[in-house]
């Protein structure tokens, strides 16, 4: 299964003949040295299922798995990259989410990006893949190294309950603005768990206009409020959810900004959003960064980084226009 999307830098390779890609890709490995840049051309230009397409010729044709050839012959940020393209959409998120619980203690920003930014179907595919792959439940690994309300959300959204109707209940809308506001703004204290109760089950259509609603009531918008009421991780997967519910390019631009401004990078997340972007909606990405930032996704990548790690992720960018 694949990520869908028409607003991506990477489409189908029109002359795709997968038994020459893995002679070239298999010309690139061999020897003294390793051709980076032959695999780059091929790799960044290929749809993720086509790559499915090259690794099981590779294997049918060789008799071995293309991974363990490109693990042993690559190195750092540039085979992290290279590993994500390798994956299938749902392995890739199954496969992030099980580092963030599993490596040296917990990456709150990872469970919180991809658990607030992917649609029902998605969830439902990497929980799966997460399952099958890992041999665990992903919500008892997400509950045996998390807690309290921030828990709770998390295991809310891995629900993928989500309404995916295009309706919006004008009476519910009203109600849902009020009873948020009555929870936290007009109290003393918060009752997190009513905000969980609408910004994690209700419909995009609908939220749009419970914040429209929210702002009438309180004079805010609710982003104001997350930030006035709540704190720490739970504050980012309530925001997270409110930025991905109005424009989910614009969150992303804004985790690859932060993920490269100032002192040092935030390569894991950087690599992230190129490798899971890249099919789906790169291009909205690419717009929204400039139209917040004033310059360009490529200029910003282009001078934070170096390198093959620089060049493939320069490749998914997809060119300045």
């Amino acid at each position: 299964m694949a990520a869908k999307g028409n607003r991506g830098t990477v489409t189908a390779a029109a002359r795709f003949h997968p038994d020459e890609d893995v002679e070239k890709l298999r010309a690139a490995m061999k020897g003294a040295g390793t051709d980076e840049a032959s695999i780059i051309e091929i790799l960044a230009h290929r749809t993720i299922h086509q790559r499915q397409e090259i690794k099981d010729h590779f294997k049918r044709s060789i008799g071995k798995d293309i991974m363990d050839d490109l693990k042993s012959e690559l190195s750092g940020n540039f085979r992290k990259v290279v590993v994500g393209l390798m994956m299938t959409a749902p392995a890739y998120d199954a496969y992030e989410l099980r580092n963030a619980i599993k490596g040296a203690g917990t990456d709150e920003a990872c469970l919180t990006e991809i658990l607030a930014s992917r649609s029902n179907e998605e969830i439902k595919a990497f929980t799966e893949a997460y399952k099958k792959e890992y041999g665990e439940s992903l919500e008892d690994d997400i509950c045996g190294d998390t807690s309290g309300m921030f828990q709770r959300v998390l295991v809310s959204l891995l629900t993928a309950g989500r309404d995916k109707g295009d309706g919006v209940d004008e009476a519910q809308a009203v109600k849902d603005a009020k009873d948020m506001f009555e929870a936290g703004e007009a109290c003393w204290g918060t009752d997190e768990a009513k905000f969980l109760s609408v910004l994690c089950v209700r419909s995009r259509k609908h939220l749009l206009r419970v914040f429209e609603e929210y702002k009438k009531i309180s004079g805010r918008e609710i982003e104001e409020s997350i930030k006035r009421e709540m704190s720490g991780n739970l504050e980012d997967v309530f925001l997270a959810i409110v930025s991905c519910i109005r424009s989910r390019p614009t969150f992303f631009a804004e985790r690859l900004y932060k993920s490269m401004k100032g002192m040092g990078t935030n390569d894991d997340t950087l690599i992230r959003i190129m490798v899971s972007r890249a099919e789906i909606d790169m291009e909205d990405i690419k717009k929204q960064f400039f139209k917040k930032y004033g310059k360009t996704l490529y200029s910003f990548i282009k001078s934070d980084v170096s390198g093959d790690y620089r060049n493939i992720l320069l490749e998914l960018c997809g060119a300045e226009k």
